[in-house]
């Protein structure tokens, strides 16, 4: 039987080219080097439509023009070029698939858990004592350092047992980078006996703590896959034996990150540390009837530095004026 013979395609219009840029291509190649005229004659057409299509092929970079005459270069440079050209948009197409790819990422993880939720592999565990809460967080740390942990409290009592018992190993745990605390407290549990200490020994070894007016509940999330729930949502855990529940799903810890981060932006920063002891100073002192210049020679610094200051301290503070500014300041137990 004999074999049909290959019908071998234009290598330019497989590569995009249509008939007429083809056909135009081969009459430079033929001529070797030719005006608009020319090629317009070679190939039966319009000078105008010839010379666009001229334009097409040097931008493509198979021919050159020089002083109103076309070259072709060697078919092997040009094949290059219009290769080389789409290999170029290949990658660059590429590259937009793998952006958009990497900006769904998060909408992938919300599906899987979605999809977990749905399909029952929910975890929950109920979990009983304050040294197992704090222990239980350390253990989960050594598991999956370093932790960021996000918690909320609500009321005095466990403030005052967190200073008390349980700070050091969570601030120890800091220091071997195993987690990093952001805390949310009222600030009314500021002024309790022994806060201000270990507050300032958290921030100082890497965690970070604001207060509001009121934290609506209990709660904690440990890395992106556990959560710590109350017995009921606005309960207080001494009030429970510090019984609470232990919750391993991505959702539930998504929708509390998420809810942290609503509180964690309407909280103020502790008025501690090198910044906010400058505008504690200037608001004390204004307190005690003193003025801009006498503040400044109090304190050793300019009267401009003493405005700034009084500036920082209205801004982070969310106050109106000066006055406003040092009524907010005492309410928060900046001044005590």
């Amino acid at each position: 039987m004999r074999n049909e013979p290959q019908i071998m395609s234009d290598p330019f219009e497989t590569l995009g080219l249509d008939p007429a840029q083809t056909a135009l291509y081969s009459a430079v190649l033929r001529l070797h080097r030719a005006t608009r005229t020319d090629l317009a004659q070679a190939t039966d057409g319009q000078v105008d439509k010839v010379g666009r299509q001229l334009d097409d092929l040097v931008k493509l970079g198979v021919i050159d023009e020089q002083s109103g005459q076309y070259l072709a270069r060697h078919p092997a440079a040009a094949l290059g070029r219009v290769i080389t050209q789409r290999l170029d948009r290949l990658a660059e197409e590429s590259r937009m698939i793998d952006s958009a790819l990497g900006s769904i990422r998060a909408l992938i993880r919300d599906y899987d858990a979605g999809r977990a939720y749905q399909s029952g592999p929910f975890t929950v565990e109920m979990v009983s004592g304050a040294d197992v809460l704090y222990e239980s967080v350390v253990g989960i740390a050594l598991q999956t350092p370093p932790m960021e942990l996000l918690t909320a409290v609500p009321d005095e009592r466990s403030i005052t047992d967190f200073a008390r018992k349980f700070a050091d190993p969570w601030i120890d745990a800091q220091k071997r980078n195993l987690l990093t605390v952001h805390l949310i407290v009222p600030v009314s549990t500021l002024n309790l006996p022994g806060v201000r200490d270990q507050l300032t020994r958290l921030t100082e070894t890497g965690g970070k703590v604001r207060t509001l007016d009121r934290v609506p509940s209990w709660f904690m999330t440990a890395g992106a896959e556990v959560a710590g729930l109350p017995p009921f949502w606005g309960a207080n855990l001494p009030d429970h034996a510090y019984n609470f529940y232990f919750v391993r799903t991505s959702t539930v810890v998504g929708v509390l990150r998420a809810f942290f981060g609503e509180l964690w932006g309407r909280a103020v920063p502790l008025p501690w540390g090198r910044r906010g002891d400058g505008m504690v100073q200037v608001l004390r002192l204004a307190a005690q009837g003193m003025c801009d210049d006498s503040i400044a020679r109090h304190l050793g610094v300019s009267v401009r530095t003493v405005r700034a200051r009084f500036a920082e301290a209205i801004a982070e503070l969310g106050a109106q004026s000066r006055f406003h500014a040092g009524v907010e300041a005492t309410r928060r137990g900046w001044l005590t």
